[in-house]
């Protein structure tokens, strides 16, 4: 029996936010260890893309004209979903608590709701504001009602600037394949966005450090390459795979909201990897952005335009 599209897609963008939310954890012992965070994040990108490369390969088949024709897709997701969106987000959680940014960063569904309204002048179904209401209360929820106490205004700005850039990722993941395999729109965006952020700490721009001694894992010392691998083939390479995958089917505003439980399933993996307890709170928040999730309706797929056919000057 044939699964429905959107089930597929469903499932694509679940397991993208589960793999999404093993990045923190594997890369916190490196950041401990002596790595600066947009060394983690550009060891990360490029080691996804290369682990992609030959899976990008594979689905291009040689038609490299469809690379060409989704460039613009692969800028976006390279440039800004990717290295932007990281470096503001690292940004920001230099000046402000980590939960804060993630509550601020989260809010891309809600700016994908208000960006649909604007350019199209009509306001949401209710069941869109009904599930934008649920998903962002139980964020709160999750995340910790005190989350944006005392905050540094400059903080919370690039925090919001991050929320765009996951905003556009969701936007660029669901645009039209027009040929683009979505394995290959994520490892071409990865390698790209990995090369931005080399070329951004090779200016200056942003500080590269890094330690090749062992890193403290779950208790244990393991080498530096262990968590680094987990992370780029997990927290990556599967996850923007499989998140672009997901949008293609589920639009950029239902994905965005099933991205919402990236937040759920770190909470877990935090309850279960370093025993942090899940209070009621959390646990009801984790609810509502299921019942959010599930009220926000799917949009349509936007139909790819496929090139005209050539017609033979020469007659049959």
């Amino acid at each position: 029996m044939k699964l429905p599209s959107q089930t597929i897609g469903l499932a694509a963008a679940v397991t993208s936010a589960a793999t999404f939310s093993t990045s923190g954890a594997f890369i916190k012992p490196l950041l401990e260890a002596g790595w600066s965070p947009a060394a983690a994040v550009t060891a990360r990108a490029l080691t996804a893309g290369l682990l992609l490369l030959p899976f990008v390969l594979l689905s291009l088949r040689g038609r490299w004209d469809a690379l060409w024709r989704g460039r613009w897709r692969v800028l976006g997701m390279g440039v800004i979903a990717v290295a932007f969106t990281q470096l503001t987000y690292f940004a920001a959680i230099h000046r402000i608590p980590v939960s804060a940014a993630l509550l601020i960063e989260y809010q891309a569904p809600l700016l994908l709701v208000v960006w649909v309204a604007l350019t199209t002048r009509r306001l949401p179904r209710p069941a869109v504001l009904l599930g934008s209401v649920l998903a962002i209360g139980g964020l709160v929820l999750v995340i910790g009602p005190g989350a944006l106490e005392a905050v540094d205004p400059l903080g919370v700005l690039l925090a919001f600037v991050a929320a765009g850039g996951c905003a556009v990722y969701f936007v660029v993941a669901a645009r039209p394949a027009d040929g683009l395999p979505p394995v290959a729109l994520a490892g071409a965006g990865l390698l790209l966005g990995g090369l931005t952020l080399a070329l951004a700490g090779l200016a200056g721009l942003v500080p590269m450090t890094a330690t090749t001694g062992d890193v403290s894992l779950l208790g244990s010392p393991v080498p530096w390459w262990v968590p680094l691998m987990v992370v780029a083939l997990f927290g990556t390479a599967i996850a923007y795979a499989s998140g672009i995958f997901g949008s293609s089917r589920l639009g950029s505003r239902l994905a965005s909201f099933v991205g919402l439980l990236e937040v759920v399933f770190a909470s877990v993996l935090a309850w279960i990897v370093v025993g942090e307890q899940l209070t009621p709170l959390q646990m009801a928040g984790g609810v509502l952005i299921l019942a959010g999730i599930a009220a926000i309706p799917a949009e349509p797929p936007v139909p790819a335009v496929e090139p005209a056919p050539m017609v033979s000057a020469r007659a049959e």
